[in-house]
């Protein structure tokens, strides 16, 4: 259902402003911190993806299967819908198109649709779920290039990438299950690198690959583990503006930030419910001003920092 209506925008009830106390340690407090547990609109259950777009508008889906709208500071901004059905699972995955519209991963039927930013359904891509080329499995992330290709992120009967022209031509895939470079266990998401190059968070593998958009291996990198440059269930990442890349990690409750070849410049995070600390985070997303909005799943909130 689509609640319209930007006018009245209303602060959220627990929304906080924090100080910033640090970048390079665990217990650093968050700028800011918003949401909590519930059904009304800006209230959240699980949110597990985010997509933020050239106006700095966050689009975030939960356990619900609600897409709603916020801007950058919590204000939620009178937009929420769902998808057509989702007695089969929720959305895993948000993009921004190149156009503008938002790209919903609709996981569990097989499936990308592109969507207006008040909630208008565009197109859709898939359906047939299987394991041929040009069918899809479970749908984790899509991100589309500037030539308008769409890069499919698949686990479960298929760990590959599959990728589709801009009317949904299947082009190519590649990948298979396994712990080998270039294989995958859960490629739970994508970015597309100031490099042109794609970045795949092979979550269960404890790493990031990184392939040219032909789908070459060119380099990987991570071990399982805690300490600084190490991983642990990479779940989301994404670029800012300068070319590093963040990384929110599932299994180590933070979010850690890196050169495009693996070199750790910091960590933020750790386990707990307090501000400042993660419980199982599942996405994040960079604003225009660097700032990272961390997802954070079990306590249906999120929490922006910069650093």
């Amino acid at each position: 259902m689509l609640a319209k209506g930007i006018g009245g925008i209303r602060f959220l009830p627990g929304l906080l402003l924090l100080p910033l106390f640090g970048c390079g340690g665990d217990a650093s407090q968050p700028e800011r911190l918003w949401g909590k547990r519930g059904v009304q609109n800006g209230d959240f259950v699980r949110p597990r993806a985010i997509a933020i777009d050239a106006q700095d508008h966050l689009y975030i889906v939960d356990f619900t299967a609600r897409i709603q709208v916020y801007d950058r500071d919590g204000q939620y901004l009178g937009f929420t819908w769902t998808t057509p059905d989702y007695r089969n699972g929720r959305p895993s995955g948000l993009s921004i198109a190149r156009d503008g519209n938002l790209i919903v991963s609709d996981s569990h039927y097989h499936c990308f649709r592109i969507y207006s930013h008040d909630g208008v359904e565009l197109r859709k891509f898939g359906g047939e779920g299987g394991s041929a080329a040009g069918q899809l499995g479970y749908v984790s992330d899509v991100v589309q290039d500037e030539d308008g290709n769409y890069f499919v992120a698949e686990f479960g009967e298929n760990q590959r990438i599959s990728v589709f022209d801009r009317d949904g031509h299947f082009l190519r895939c590649w990948g298979s299950a396994g712990t080998e470079p270039g294989q995958f266990s859960r490629a739970r998401a994508l970015a597309l690198g100031p490099d042109g190059n794609l970045y795949v968070a092979d979550a269960c593998n404890d790493r990031i690959q990184v392939f040219t958009r032909e789908g070459a291996l060119l380099r990987c990198w991570g071990v399982s583990g805690t300490e600084p440059g190490q991983l642990k269930y990479p779940y989301d990442l994404a670029f800012n503006k300068d070319g590093v890349l963040y990384v929110v990690e599932n299994g180590n409750n933070r979010v850690q930030k890196f050169t495009a070849t693996g070199a750790s410049l910091g960590r933020w995070g750790g386990p707990g419910h307090g501000p400042g600390q993660l419980h199982n985070p599942w996405a994040l997303a960079i604003d225009s001003r660097g700032r990272v909005h961390v997802i954070d799943t079990e306590n249906h909130r999120v929490q922006r920092i910069s650093f």
